[in-house]
């Protein structure tokens, strides 16, 4: 829902929560994003803060016991998902889909962190390819 690289969800700290908005600086750009906290992405944290916990991390994203999750625990989760539901991709291409579903280019281009809308326009264009008129 952030549309942020795997890495940086997993280092969100209950503290980056605050002033209605999710804070986050990227590690791969060093971006800032104040991320709405709003809608579902709302929903999910709530969802997420209500789940019962051996101890309370101060991490978000967190194991069973209460420990931060990992590189390994995210991704061991997220190949079963994918098994059980069936589906086929990868792990990147969650931020190309994110880019793509917003609508607005704009928006895409603040929420992933991109310097240029070139970069921006490649996500989308890899994800839904490139519009290009018939021979005829």
């Amino acid at each position: 829902m952030t549309d942020q690289w795997p890495a940086d969800v997993l280092k969100i700290e209950r503290g980056d929560m605050h002033d209605g908005a999710l804070w986050i600086v990227q590690n791969k750009t060093k971006a800032k994003r104040a991320i709405e906290i709003t809608g579902k992405l709302a929903q999910l944290i709530e969802r997420i803060n209500g789940r019962p916990r051996q101890r309370l991390s101060a991490y978000l994203i967190q194991d069973d016991d209460g420990r931060p999750l990992g590189a390994l625990g995210l991704r061991s989760r997220f190949d079963k998902a994918r098994r059980l539901a069936g589906v086929q991709f990868q792990f990147r291409d969650i931020r190309a889909k994110a880019a793509t579903d917003t609508g607005d280019l704009a928006h895409s281009q603040k929420l992933l962190g991109h310097r240029n809308r070139e970069m921006t326009e490649h996500y989308v264009r890899a994800r839904i390819g490139e519009r290009v008129p018939p021979l005829r």
